[in-house]
């Protein structure tokens, strides 16, 4: 098995909770897809990045089962861990700034994964919520308080891959920040805090706390 760490993304308030996240800082050690998709999958979590340039801040995405071009909670994970003003994706150049543990990318909406963003009335009904059968993958979200732009969320993402649920999902967050052209400060999973910032010009801020 190759070296590797974990970080926990978007972390809640009181610290606990986040998204792990899989980080083999040496990508070379993996170099082809082939061989990353199979350290994905015996790895198991949501997502796991390989850094292919520490210092330009290259990395390479995968989730258990398919190579991603952008995902939100790797790369708030890596702009934390890398420390880096920007981040080299295949879907663009993600800008990155750190504040503590606190770290933020700058994203476009377009080059996040296709989500279906799943509307309820209240947080009580997203909490009351059984996983769905694979085959869609769906973000179920409600305010908790719209004046203050508080959402409740939880995401499904249907792909069969020992996923269930992902516990924070900063492209479904982008993209539910774009659809509603607002700001947001999401909760979601059982802890977790993702808060989105519009920052003109088609970008959108994600951000949260990470933690090892």
């Amino acid at each position: 098995m190759v070296d590797f760490e974990v970080v926990r993304v978007f972390c809640g308030p009181d610290g606990r909770y986040g998204n792990p996240l899989g980080v083999v800082r040496d990508g070379s050690s993996v170099p082809s897809r082939e061989g990353r998709q199979r350290v994905a999958a015996d790895l198991g979590f949501s997502e796991t990045v390989f850094v292919d340039d520490a210092l330009r801040g290259v990395i390479d995405i995968y989730t258990p089962t398919l190579r991603l071009p952008f995902a939100g909670h790797p790369c708030v994970g890596a702009a934390w861990l890398l420390d880096v003003p920007e981040l080299v994706t295949p879907a663009g150049t993600v800008a990155c700034r750190r504040d503590g543990d606190v770290a933020w990318i700058a994203a476009r909406s377009a080059w996040a994964p296709a989500r279906i963003l799943r509307a309820y009335t209240s947080a009580a009904e997203i909490d009351a919520l059984s996983v769905p059968p694979p085959g869609e993958w769906i973000y179920a979200w409600a305010w908790s308080d719209e004046a203050a732009g508080v959402v409740r969320a939880r995401a499904f993402p249907g792909r069969n891959d020992g996923i269930e649920e992902d516990e924070a999902t900063g492209a479904a967050a982008l993209l539910l920040t774009a659809d509603l052209g607002r700001s947001l400060d999401v909760r979601q999973g059982r802890g977790s805090r993702i808060v989105t910032h519009l920052a003109g010009d088609g970008m959108i801020e994600v951000g949260g706390t990470v933690r090892r």
